[in-house]
């Protein structure tokens, strides 16, 4: 670590002087975006209206933020890159920051860390030096360059040592939204990060490995590497429910990505407004992917094969097309099996095609127009709709939900009786609009309307927290990336739902991502060595063939249980932790937030919920357990473990949600309980 003294001939300020330079060029690339005159560029007020926001986007991802250091590191070359190593060529220096940064005559201050030079930033070693001679890591307090530290990585004689300051980057207390990773991003992360376009990845990785930023980073990195086809194509960040897109949605403008859109599952498939819910069986029954099998019949259905001609009368002449050719097209359409849409808008062509072959035949030369006359006469439309009629997905599942023989002719061999008498509603509804859906319910309207549909691809989709999705749910994301890619991201260990994912292999499938590499992270970077060993305890009972999470952290954490023989004490906790620097979060079971609200407020100690932004000010969290997943915390108070396990459905269920909130703590975690401990915990 270096000298804080103010000499000029010192590094640190020679760093600061590049430091200040480089904000100042950033300020001046700013500027110059803000100056554009697009008047004499823009043909018409549209290109006017695009224009300006795209101006407008440049000048927020040319944003310098105080509190956000411009570069924290810095790469020196032994070698000019691609020259020739016999001649001697003098190396070139490299600050490597969020953004590229460059002076007024265009050189770079400040390279992003997503450019190829950036890359032995993260990977180079004493092994294998990647021709750098030094790198320098920079530590900043509250915006401003304090310290830096460095790696002779060419020199022999340095033995390797771990980075204080990396570590005190990642232990930093934690107050607000979810923060980029970029500085600290190691070498398997950054192998993930940096994975093509082409290709998708399922990352399984246990608490505090940081699979979620590396997810964002690798959206962050293809936007950088394929920026023109993904501004066509899209990006999409998917998260299990909002406060988990709350906290994580500053991650990508940080890095200077405002364009990718977040949304959840249950925001992709909102064809109707959901009112109702399941019991855990039947959401079981309608999250599995024979579903799709009995809504595709469903669909197929409604298909009837005529039996009588079809006359069209164009001026003094009557054209017929006959039952069994109308059969034929009806026939082969089928087989194609397109979109039932797709093939109703095709069948009055069809039709109005074997009318033109009579034509032809006659003598007459009839054209394109003709034939979409043809396809448009009163007789075509009749029995178009008579063979074909339009189909109304969630008509369709009302239908197979209320219905018992219409669900019984179109599961039969695919759901056994029991479970068909699980999903039936068991009382009429009158339309789809006064039905009370629940969320499987919709995931199966979105699965009928791209039966009916083609659902539109993006060019990449992030699916976070992904082990809680139902199959069916998996095909609902699939469909949104059916020409893209993915990037998968979950934790088996961690999956809360009846209908939790098994394995990845077979979740991928579902998501039609087969071919989908899947990488293990099992580095902790997050959760103290005390805390992920004790909540490792789980493990054999909840997901046996997982590695354990082994901690990389040098500060093993604050950890302790404590048996106490009151309610109160659980309070007393919490204002202890809060005398430190950081967040700190209050888990409990659902069922005893209210309880826990009241004695809170009562002993005067300000609390938030989760998705709500912590301050200086109010810095605890009070978060029921089943929405503590993806969440993180400096500190955190675990009340009742036994009420955590108890409060789901069954006890494998409960340990996952116990593992879950076991891991959310940063710095220390106080476990407070008087009814006895889960025995798994030995």
């Amino acid at each position: 670590m270096s000298s804080l003294s103010e000499s000029p001939a010192d590094p640190l300020s020679r760093e600061r002087a590049h430091l200040a330079g480089s904000r100042a060029a950033l300020r001046a690339m700013r500027e110059d975006v803000e100056n554009l005159d697009i008047r004499d560029v823009t043909a018409n007020w549209v290109n006017a209206e695009v224009l300006a926001r795209q101006i407008d986007d440049r000048i927020k991802a040319l944003a310098d933020l105080s509190h956000t250091p411009l570069f924290f590191g810095r790469l020196d070359y032994l070698h000019a890159p691609g020259a020739d190593r016999a001649e001697g060529a003098e190396g070139e220096r490299f600050y490597i920051g969020r953004r590229h940064v460059h002076d007024a005559e265009g050189d770079p201050m400040v390279i992003d860390w997503r450019a190829p030079v950036s890359q032995p930033f993260y990977r180079a070693s004493k092994k294998d030096p990647l021709d750098v001679g030094l790198r320098r890591r920079f530590g900043y307090t509250a915006g401003d360059l304090t310290a830096y530290e460095d790696e002779h990585l060419s020199d022999p004689a340095e033995a390797a040592t771990t980075s204080k300051l990396l570590q005190q980057e990642i232990e930093r207390p934690r107050v607000g939204p979810m923060r980029d990773i970029v500085a600290t991003i190691q070498p398997e992360q950054d192998e993930i990060v940096r994975s093509g376009l082409s290709g998708s990845v399922c990352v399984q990785g246990g608490p505090g490995t940081g699979k979620t930023a590396v997810g964002l980073h690798r959206v962050a990195y293809l936007l950088y590497a394929h920026r023109e086809r993904l501004a066509r194509t899209g990006t999409l960040v998917i998260g299990p429910n909002r406060s988990f897109l709350h906290y994580i949605e500053q991650v990508l403008p940080a890095l200077g990505e405002l364009e990718v859109k977040q949304a959840t599952v249950d925001d992709l498939v909102a064809h109707v407004e959901i009112r109702g819910t399941d019991d855990a069986a039947a959401a079981v029954i309608k999250g599995d992917a024979r579903m799709a099998e009995v809504l595709r019949r469903a669909v197929r259905s409604h298909v009837t094969l005529p039996t009588e001609p079809v006359v069209v009368v164009r001026g003094s002449r009557r054209w017929r097309v006959p039952a069994y050719e109308l059969e034929q097209i009806v026939r082969e359409l089928m087989d194609r099996d397109i979109r039932y849409g797709a093939a109703r808008e095709a069948l009055p062509q069809r039709i109005a095609h074997a009318v033109l072959v009579q034509m032809e035949r006659s003598g007459e030369a009839p054209d394109d127009r003709v034939q979409d006359a043809v396809a448009r006469n009163a007789a075509v439309k009749a029995a178009v709709k008579a063979i074909w009629p339009p189909v109304d997905p969630a008509k369709l599942v009302l239908r197979l939900l209320t219905d018992a023989d219409f669900l019984a002719v179109h599961a039969d061999g695919v759901l056994e009786e029991d479970e068909r008498k699980e999903i039936l509603w068991a009382r009429p509804v009158r339309s789809t609009k006064t039905a009370k859906w629940s969320a499987a319910d919709a995931v199966l309207i979105d699965e009928a309307t791209d039966l009916v549909q083609r659902t539109h691809s993006l060019g990449h989709v992030v699916l976070d927290e992904a082990q809680d999705l139902s199959p069916m749910q998996y095909r609902a994301v699939g469909r949104r990336c059916t020409t893209g890619s993915a990037t998968v991201l979950g934790d088996l260990a961690q999956g809360t739902t009846p209908w939790a994912t098994r394995s990845w292999d077979e979740a991928l499938a579902h998501l039609g991502k087969g071919d989908a590499v899947i990488e293990e992270l099992t580095a902790g970077f997050r959760v103290p060595t005390d805390v992920i060993t004790y909540a490792s305890r789980l493990l054999p009972h909840i997901a046996p063939g997982l590695t354990p999470v082994a901690s990389v952290r040098e500060n093993p954490g604050f950890f302790e249980v404590r048996t106490t023989a009151t309610d109160a004490a659980v309070i007393d906790a919490c204002a202890e932790l809060l005398r430190n620097e950081g967040s700190i979060g209050l888990i409990a079971a659902d069922a005893r937030v209210p309880a826990l609200a009241e004695a809170l407020t009562a002993a005067g100690i300000g609390h938030l919920g989760p998705g709500e932004e912590t301050t200086h000010d109010t810095r605890l969290t009070l978060v029921p357990a089943s929405l503590a997943k993806g969440l993180e915390y400096d500190y955190v108070v675990l009340d009742e473990p036994r009420a955590v396990v108890d409060g789901e459905p069954d006890e494998r269920t409960g340990l996952r949600r116990l593992y879950v909130a076991l891991t959310r703590a940063v710095s220390g975690l106080i476990v407070t309980h008087t009814a006895p401990l889960p025995s798994q915990l030995g």
